[in-house]
């Protein structure tokens, strides 16, 4: 990792530790997930306000590590407004990129700020603190992702 990117990601992860965006819980909120990672204890709930089939609303609670914490925040401020089917192709290129399987490269514009996780592939215990919100979310609305690693997620529907 370059040392600007190297910056900007501690940068990022910091600012977003420090204020993480949309940390509240939705009371009357169309569904939530809870995804749990038993290896770190990472621990969050996120919450999914739906108006057809663009989130309307979403948010996350509970506690983790800065990665984790700061990947929920960005996560929630780049899916809020978007499609399911939006989310699913970020979902997928967000863990392509973060799991090494593929390059950020000219894909950086795509993900936004979201591009700075592309290190978390060099540090593999890492990745689940990065992916562990994104997981819990695509379960929210998806289910579990079909062809992709578990996060070790447990998910709980809201009643």
């Amino acid at each position: 990792m370059s040392n600007d990117i190297h910056d900007l990601y501690q940068e990022l992860i910091l600012d977003h530790n420090r204020s993480p965006r949309n940390f509240r819980v939705i009371e009357d909120a169309d569904v939530q997930r809870e995804g749990f990672n038993p290896l770190c204890g990472d621990h969050y709930t996120v919450y999914l306000k739906l108006d057809g089939d663009v989130v309307a609303d979403v948010s996350f609670h509970g506690s983790g590590c800065a990665i984790s914490k700061a990947s929920a925040s960005m996560m929630t401020t780049m899916v809020k407004g978007k499609t399911r089917d939006e989310i699913r192709k970020l979902f997928e290129r967000f863990h392509a990129v973060v799991t090494g399987t593929e390059r950020a490269g000219g894909s950086s514009e795509e993900l936004g700020k979201l591009a700075v996780f592309a290190g978390i592939s060099e540090y593999p215990s890492r990745v689940k603190c990065a992916t562990l919100p994104w997981h819990t979310l695509h379960e929210a609305l998806f289910g579990p992702p079909p062809d992709i690693e578990s996060s070790g997620a447990t998910t709980v529907t809201a009643e």
